[in-house]
C-alpha cells in the first residue's frame, strides 16, 4: 500500500534509516497508513452524502417554498372571507342578560353551513318548481290547441249554415240578412280571436327559422295582402337593412302595425310611412311606421299592449295584435313603444338586435 505523501515525507526527513527498516516501525506505519485510507474513503463518503443531502434538500426547499406560496394564498383568501364575514354582523339574544350579543367564530361557522343547507334545499325545490312548471306549460299548450279546434268546429258549421241560408233563399228580408251578416262577422272575429290566442301562447316556444330578410320586399309583399282602401298611401323609406330572423315572426310585426294604421285612419288622404332611425343603443335597429290616423290617447299607451284590450271599433278587432307584436319583439331582445297626437296620428317605434 502507497504511503501518503505528506506522511512519507515526514517520516524520511525524521527517521534514520535503520529504524525506516525496523518492522515494528514499519507496522506503525502501515496503521496510520490504513488510517490515512480510512480517513480519506471516509472523507469522500461523507463529501457524497452531502451532495447527495444537498439535492434533497434543494427539492425539499422548492417544494416547501410551493407549499408555502399555496398556503399563503388560501390564507389570504380565509383573510378576506373573514373580513367579509366580519363585516356582516350577527347576533344572539344572550342566556343570561338578554341582550343581543355578537356570534362567536363556531356559531357563526354553524349558521353560515345551516344557511348554505337552506340555499341547497331552495334550490332543489326550484328545480323542481321548473320542471313541473315545464310540464304544465305544455300540457296546457297542448289543451290550448285541442280546445280551439273544438270551438272552431261550432263556428265553420254556423258559417256554413248561414251561407246556406242565404243562398237557398234569396228573398231574405233585409233585416234578418243584416242581422245574418253581423253573425257572420262575430263568427269571424271569434275564429281570429282563438287564432290569435294559439299565435300568442306559441311565440317563444316555436323553433324560428332564422334567414336574412331583406324589408322592402317583405312590406311590399305584406301590404298586397293587406285589405286597404284606394285613399291610402304607403311611404317606405328606400334600401331599408338587411335583417336576420325568423320571416314569418317580422311579417306579423308589421302585418299587425300596419292593420292597425289602416284602422286609424279617419281622413281623404290617408298616409301611413314605414322606414328605420338612428338609435342611441349601439348593436340595434329602430323602425316606425306612422300614420296620419286619429290618434290615441295618452291614457291608452300601456293598454293597448295588454291582451283584449283594443280602441278600435271595428268589429273584427280582437284586441290581440298588438299583444303578439310586443311579444315578438321582446322574443329578439327589442322594445316598442308609440307616440300620438289625437288627430295628427301615431307613430308606433320599435328595436330588434341587429
Amino acid at each position: 500500500m502507497k504511503m501518503n505523501s505528506l506522511l512519507t515525507r515526514q517520516v524520511r526527513k525524521q527517521l534514520d534509516e535503520d529504524l525506516k527498516n525496523n518492522p515494528a516501525i514499519k507496522a506503525f506505519l502501515e496503521a496510520v497508513q490504513g488510517s490515512y485510507s480510512n480517513y480519506e474513503e471516509q472523507l469522500s463518503m461523507l463529501q457524497r452524502a452531502m451532495s447527495i443531502s444537498s439535492e434533497e434538500l434543494f427539492d425539499a426547499n422548492k417544494r416547501l417554498k410551493l407549499e408555502a406560496e399555496e398556503q399563503r394564498k388560501v390564507i389570504k383568501s380565509l383573510t378576506d372571507t373573514t373580513k367579509t364575514l366580519q363585516s356582516i354582523t350577527y347576533k344572539k339574544e344572550g342566556k343570561k342578560s338578554g341582550e343581543t350579543e355578537e356570534l362567536s367564530g363556531i356559531e357563526l361557522a354553524n349558521l353560515i353551513e345551516e344557511q348554505a343547507f337552506q340555499i341547497s334545499k331552495i334550490e332543489t325545490q326550484r328545480n323542481l318548481i321548473l320542471k313541473d312548471l315545464e310540464k304544465s306549460n305544455k300540457e296546457l299548450r297542448d289543451y290550448a290547441h285541442v280546445v280551439s279546434h273544438d270551438l272552431k268546429s261550432p263556428l265553420r258549421n254556423i258559417n256554413t249554415l248561414i251561407n246556406w241560408i242565404k243562398e237557398d233563399t234569396p228573398d231574405l228580408d233585409k233585416t234578418l240578412v243584416s242581422n245574418l251578416d253581423i253573425i257572420d262577422q262575430n263568427i269571424e272575429k271569434m275564429d281570429n280571436l282563438i287564432n290569435g290566442i294559439l299565435e300568442y301562447s306559441v311565440i317563444d316556444k316555436k323553433k324560428h327559422l332564422v334567414a336574412s330578410i331583406q324589408l322592402n320586399e317583405m312590406l311590399e309583399n305584406t301590404i298586397k295582402l293587406l285589405e286597404k282602401p284606394e285613399n291610402i298611401t304607403f311611404i317606405i323609406q328606400d334600401l331599408l337593412p338587411k335583417i336576420s330572423g325568423d320571416k314569418l315572426r317580422i311579417q306579423q310585426i308589421f302585418q299587425n302595425l300596419l292593420s292597425n294604421a289602416i284602422s286609424s285612419i279617419n281622413k281623404e288622404k290617408g298616409i301611413i310611412e314605414i322606414g328605420t332611425i338612428p338609435y342611441d343603443k349601439e348593436g340595434f335597429w329602430q323602425f316606425y311606421v306612422k300614420d296620419n290616423g286619429k290618434g290615441i290617447s295618452k291614457k291608452y299607451h300601456e293598454k293597448i299592449f295588454q291582451m283584449f284590450q283594443s280602441i278600435d271599433d271595428s268589429k273584427a278587432s280582437t284586441g290581440i295584435g298588438l299583444s303578439i307584436v310586443q311579444k315578438i319583439v321582446a322574443h329578439y331582445g327589442g322594445k316598442i313603444w308609440l307616440e300620438s297626437a289625437l288627430e295628427e296620428g301615431t307613430t308606433f317605434y320599435f328595436t330588434l338586435k341587429k
